[in-house]
């Protein structure tokens, strides 16, 4: 392996503490900025699913609903991540400005996703889960 390969791998690697047992926990290991970012996140979450109850996934922060998985945020060293699963393909349109992948969206720390999109996001991942 070339130190080129690890230095990117080591780029990619979440921003966590080693094994983080509550969301506090999690935002208390990622620098300020991104916590500001992510804890707008967690209150969007939390206002479209007051119901759902905050965990731990893959060492992430993350919610659950009737016991199943519901969405998920992180940061990691160059972005902050959302996790709403396959909803996304449903706001292509309004993700365009976002990198995406199969079920992340990537944002700046300083370009939050809007707290509306979110609510969005998570009240159509919670459709799907019914």
């Amino acid at each position: 392996m070339t130190g080129k390969t690890t230095a990117r791998k080591r780029a990619a690697a979440p921003l966590k503490s080693k094994n983080p047992k509550n969301h506090d926990g999690y935002l208390a290991a990622v620098s300020s900025e991104k916590r500001q970012a992510l804890e707008k996140l967690r209150q969007a979450i939390k206002t479209a699913a007051p119901d759902a109850e905050e965990c731990i996934s893959y060492q992430v922060p993350a919610f659950r609903l009737n016991g199943k998985f519901l969405v998920g945020y992180g940061a990691a060293a160059n972005h902050c991540a959302f996790y709403p699963g396959s909803t996304i393909q449903a706001l292509k349109n309004e993700l365009k400005d976002f990198n995406t992948s199969k079920g992340t969206i990537r944002f700046p720390a300083d370009k939050a996703l809007p707290a509306a999109l979110v609510r969005k996001l998570v009240r159509l991942r919670i459709e799907d889960k019914d």
